[in-house]
C-alpha cells in the first residue's frame, strides 16, 4: 500500500490559483527566474506540496504565498483562499505605490520625448553635481 502525496507542477498551480492568466505565462515566469519555491529558483516542472512557500515576482511586486492545498483544476476567484494563503508583506505594495507616484509626478504619461526645458533642467542638475565638493 502506497501513500501518495498530492502534488502539482508549479506552473499549473500558479495558473490554477489565478496568479497568472495562462499556463504559458506561468511557464515563462518560471524560466525567467521570477518564481521561487522555498527560496530556490525553480523550473516549470517543479512539484509543489502543501506547506511550500512560493515567491512570484509580478508587476514589480514580490508576492509571497503559502500552499495550503492542491486544487484538482483551475478554481473560481472566490475559492482561491482555500488553496493558498497570501503572506505578501505590506511594504511591497507601499514601495510599488511610491514608484507609481514618482513616475507620474515628474512627467505625465504619453507626453513623448523630453522637451528642451526638460533637457536644460537635467543639464543644470548634472552641472550642480560636478561643482559640489564631496561631503565628508
Amino acid at each position: 500500500m502506497f501513500l501518495r502525496f498530492q502534488t502539482m507542477r508549479i506552473d499549473k498551480y500558479l495558473w490554477c490559483v489565478r496568479y497568472l492568466k495562462t499556463r504559458n505565462m506561468a511557464t515563462v515566469a518560471c524560466r525567467k527566474g521570477a518564481v521561487r519555491v522555498n527560496g530556490d529558483t525553480v523550473k516549470p516542472s517543479r512539484e509543489v506540496y502543501p506547506g511550500d512557500t512560493i515567491t512570484v515576482r509580478k508587476n514589480q511586486i514580490k508576492y509571497e504565498l503559502q500552499v495550503l492545498d492542491i486544487p484538482e483544476s483551475r478554481v473560481g476567484a472566490k475559492l482561491v483562499d482555500i488553496y493558498r494563503k497570501d503572506i505578501t508583506p505590506k511594504e511591497e505594495f507601499e514601495a510599488n505605490e511610491m514608484l507609481q507616484h514618482a513616475k507620474t509626478h515628474y512627467r505625465k504619461k504619453g507626453l513623448g520625448r523630453p522637451t528642451k526645458k526638460d533637457r536644460r533642467d537635467l543639464d543644470d542638475f548634472k552641472d550642480e553635481e560636478k561643482q559640489d565638493p564631496p561631503v565628508e
